[in-house]
């Protein structure tokens, strides 16, 4: 299994009585509650682990979204895959 980083955002479109940030809650739930590494920043959420297990957290995420009342959701997806594996901590540790 090569681990990889994901980083995701979700920007959920939702009527003007609802709270944006609410929605976006209820994914970053999801990441929560999957058991993978992660980290939530200010813009998005990284998590490490197995691609296919990753990007399927990414599509419950979104449903999420839909679910707790968004019209719609873009979502912007970034993958840093190298065939060794990559780690977050290895980029962060210096930071740390």
């Amino acid at each position: 299994m090569t681990v990889v980083n994901v980083g995701f955002q979700v920007l959920p479109t939702v009527p003007d009585h609802m709270n944006s940030y609410e929605v976006v809650d209820k994914a970053i739930e999801v990441v929560q509650s999957s058991g993978v590494k992660y980290e939530v920043g200010a813009m998005e959420t990284v998590m490490e682990g197995e691609m296919d297990e990753l990007l399927e957290i990414v599509k419950k995420a979104k449903q999420a979204c839909i679910d707790a009342g968004a019209s719609q959701v873009m979502t912007h997806i970034k993958i840093h895959y190298r065939p060794e594996g990559v780690s977050m901590d290895e980029k962060l540790e210096k930071y740390r």
